[in-house]
């Protein structure tokens, strides 16, 4: 073993624009939307879905919504990415180079690349925080990662972490940080509330023979097997099961639901705005909504839950509801980031 090798770690997240208005929001939606593994059609369907539907309107609507959340230091997610990134940094040590990036704009994994191999790293570990895996998300950042170094003369090693979302170390961290979150609202129901896929990326995510499980069977997402282990669905539900068995939550008490749907193709049941007035109808007043999908706060759950979720559940008649705070750069989640980076 090289006792002096040392250890590059890529961490990425999704991306955010560089500021909440309007000009920076559209440059960053049409960075992320054009992307063929997020909207999975046709090129020129989607070039004239982006540019005659999406941008023109929901560019300035998306503005509104980070402005709300957006804090002096700059974007939430940014920041939490950076403080998770310098705290596991300095838990790893000398033999390790960490540097925090974003899929879709900035500081771009190209930039993050450059820095790590002016460390002179020995390898480079692709940690993309996603915990359940998705093309969508986990695939596009492999895929780029592939393309930057395949531009190199010398390419360095790569190992790629692809999900965690049965990870004790994941599942115990959420645990620590959403208990005491959830007993001092004193919550009479949990939700667990994912980001959403469009049904036919987890159709095609599907490795069944005939691609006859994902969504063509009742009980496709209430195991993860050899047919739906790529499946995103499946493994949300895996997520929200070792969750509810350390959260002690019955079957009465707790929900599984998919937000932040886009356009008018189906995707993902059950959508978290249309359960909640299932919920409300059975008579629960206080709601938790943890959101296992995202180790950060962002705008999906900043302004997604904890802004337009509370106000709909304050007008269907509930007392309150509270946002589960994430991971973002908790003690135990920054170790937990650590001994899984160690690991690989």
């Amino acid at each position: 073993m090289n006792l002096n090798k040392k250890i590059g770690v890529l961490v990425v997240n999704v991306g955010t624009p560089d500021t909440p208005e309007v000009p920076d929001v559209r440059k960053y939606l049409r960075e992320f939307l054009s992307d063929p593994r997020v909207i999975d059609i046709s090129a020129i369907a989607r070039f004239l879905l982006l540019n005659l539907i999406i941008l023109p309107f929901r560019s300035k609507k998306s503005s509104h919504a980070y402005k709300m959340i957006w804090k002096n230091e700059g974007s939430p997610l940014l920041l939490h990415g950076k403080a998770l990134a310098e705290n596991v940094n300095r838990i790893l040590g000398d033999s390790y180079a960490i540097e925090f990036c974003m899929r879709y704009q900035s500081p771009s994994m190209e930039s993050a690349v450059k820095k790590l191999l002016e460390k002179n790293v020995d390898e480079i570990i692709v940690f993309p925080l996603f915990p359940q895996y998705s093309s969508a998300a986990t695939g596009t950042v492999f895929e780029k990662i592939g393309k930057i170094c395949n531009s190199m003369w010398n390419v360095p090693r790569l190992k790629y972490i692809s999900y965690f979302y049965d990870d004790k170390r994941f599942i115990d961290s959420f645990y620590a940080v959403a208990k005491p979150q959830i007993d001092q609202f004193q919550a009479d129901f949990v939700l667990f509330s994912y980001h959403g896929l469009p049904e036919r990326h987890v159709r095609k995510s599907d490795i069944s023979p005939n691609q006859d499980h994902c969504l063509e069977k009742k009980d496709c997402c209430s195991a993860i097997k050899a047919e739906n282990k790529y499946c995103y669905r499946a493994q949300s539900y895996a997520t929200t099961r070792s969750l509810v068995k350390l959260l002690k939550l019955t079957d009465e008490n707790h929900m599984t639901s998919f937000q932040s749907r886009l356009g008018r193709d189906p995707w993902i049941k059950p959508y978290t705005d249309l359960v909640l007035p299932e919920i409300a109808a059975k008579g629960f007043k206080r709601i938790a909504v943890i959101c296992p999908a995202f180790v950060a706060d962002c705008l999906e759950t900043l302004e997604e839950i904890q802004m337009r979720a509370r106000e709909q559940w304050l007008a269907l008649g509930g007392e309150d509801l509270t946002l589960v705070t994430s991971l973002n750069s908790h003690p135990v989640w920054c170790e937990t980031v650590a001994d899984i980076i160690k690991e690989n």
